[in-house]
């Protein structure tokens, strides 16, 4: 398996890997339970640059020629400028307004999903690339990770915890609680 930065023309492979991750919260920016509609949505918004969930901001990991898992991340300075193409595009797309509560904050790069392929899922994968992103933010940049996770997910919790992330708070997004996560450098 190897680690590299996405390309806009992997959106349709990347979509359905970050819908694993934030499944119940896309249909909540998008005001329905359609998996076909919040594909569409994520494919689309993948495919272009400057946003919130761009290939620009995406990791894939691949075995042989397949993609098995994506991280979506960036700079939590950054959300406003990132998240004013993700409204218009749900203007657009669902004549819905677009006002989430933020999930990050400058001072730390935000691991905003993660997805595994279902197929590579127990195998490693997500850890593997929690550990890459880890090594290129954290030891190499001297960058702060952070993450949220459900409360309802202490499974992911454990795992995050193992690979050495604290607790450092609470938000809610889309009317979830869950619990703030960051990983720090040493220096």
């Amino acid at each position: 398996m190897f680690i590299r930065k996405a390309k806009p023309e992997e959106s349709s492979i990347i979509a359905p890997l970050i819908l694993l991750a934030m499944e119940d919260i896309a249909y909540s920016f998008i005001g329905a339970r359609s998996k076909e509609k919040a594909l569409q949505f994520l494919e689309d918004l993948v495919s272009e640059a400057n946003n919130q969930y761009s290939y620009e901001n995406c990791w894939v990991a691949a075995s042989g020629d397949a993609i098995v898992a994506a991280a979506i991340v960036y700079s939590g300075a950054d959300l406003a400028k990132l998240r004013e193409p993700v409204a218009r595009k749900i203007k657009s797309m669902f004549d819905r307004p677009f006002t989430p509560e933020d999930e990050t904050q400058p001072g730390e790069y935000y691991i905003d999903s993660v997805g595994v392929d279902p197929g590579q899922q127990g195998k490693g994968t997500g850890s593997k690339l929690f550990r890459f992103l880890i090594e290129e933010y954290v030891n190499k940049q001297s960058q702060t990770l952070g993450l949220l996770v459900d409360k309802e997910n202490p499974g992911a919790k454990n795992l995050y915890l193992k690979l050495g992330f604290e607790v450092v708070g609470e938000k809610i997004l889309a009317g979830k609680q869950l619990e703030h996560l960051q990983y720090r450098s040493c220096m």
